[in-house]
């Protein structure tokens, strides 16, 4: 079955051709005038307009924000001002004669790793966005899992020390308490500086602690890590294992878990393409 999988962000809309297990077309642009429903929707349309054939059976689009993906509404879209409620299924079915299915990102990158990715053959597995926040899907029985609203498994919200795992998880860690970013403390511990390195060490305590709370709130087979903060994840990656390691009531499931980095840039779209294929009555 041949799919499109849009992945919508705050800063650029990606859009590509799902055969098999791969995207064998992409496409890309720059978000602009995002205070503008009507001009983000004809970005949108314009991007997508292109990979429209007779093969495709149908669009699947990742969204960061809260879906309705029943009836393909979002709703308070992150970094898009002019996206409060959207019915986004509704507009692109009338616009392409084709079936859309909608979902949060962090939702079809877990689908995605699940599917095609270092997470396929797990039935359970938890996805985490490592980025400005903290995002993370689940996958149950080898299906999203959405909860009575949508939202279910919105970790990066848990309180967490004096915050949550969001400020502790995400790029705010590194601007708000080093005073710095994620991509500099990056760059510097590539290059040998203590600090940076003392930085990271202090990241993964903090996504140490992540782990194991998803561990002990679902128990899952595998845990992967995506989004653009998961690309340190060598440098982290010591520090959270040793925080995993101290005071996990469950040893043996924790010795079970797989802990993983993505390492496919086209997942979410793959996730987001196999929207389409889902026969949960949620979708």
């Amino acid at each position: 079955m041949t799919s499109i999988g849009v992945d919508l962000g705050g800063t650029n809309i990606r859009a590509g051709i799902r055969e098999g297990d791969v995207i064998v077309r992409r496409e890309q642009i720059s978000l602009i005038e995002k205070d503008s429903l009507e001009s983000t929707l004809r970005q949108l349309t314009s991007l997508i307009r292109p990979l429209v054939s007779r093969e495709i059976s149908g669009i699947g689009i990742a969204v960061p924000s809260i879906v309705d993906s029943v009836n393909g509404i979002v709703y308070d879209v992150v970094n898009i001002p002019s996206w409060k409620k959207v019915e986004i299924k509704k507009i692109l079915e009338k616009e392409f004669k084709l079936p859309v299915r909608v979902n949060n990102d962090a939702n079809c990158f877990a689908l995605g790793e699940s599917l095609y990715g270092k997470a396929k053959g797990h039935d359970h597995v938890v996805g985490i966005t490592l980025g400005t926040g903290v995002g993370s899907g689940l996958i149950i029985n080898n299906e999203i899992y959405f909860g009575q609203n949508g939202g279910a498994g919105e970790v990066g919200y848990l309180n967490y020390r004096d915050r949550d795992f969001e400020f502790y998880g995400g790029s705010f860690f590194f601007e708000e308490v080093h005073k710095t970013t994620a991509l500099q403390t990056f760059q510097k511990a590539n290059s040998g500086d203590e600090k940076a390195l003392r930085i990271w060490d202090e990241y993964g305590v903090h996504i140490g602690d992540l782990v194991k709370s998803v561990a002990y709130a679902y128990d899952p087979e595998a845990v992967i890590f995506g989004g653009s903060i998961s690309n340190a994840f060598p440098l982290f990656e010591p520090s959270m294992r040793r925080t995993i390691s101290t005071r996990f009531y469950f040893p043996g499931s924790m010795e079970k878990l797989k802990i993983l980095q993505s390492e496919n840039a086209d997942i979410t779209l793959l996730g987001a393409s196999s929207l389409v294929n889902q026969l949960s009555s949620d979708l």
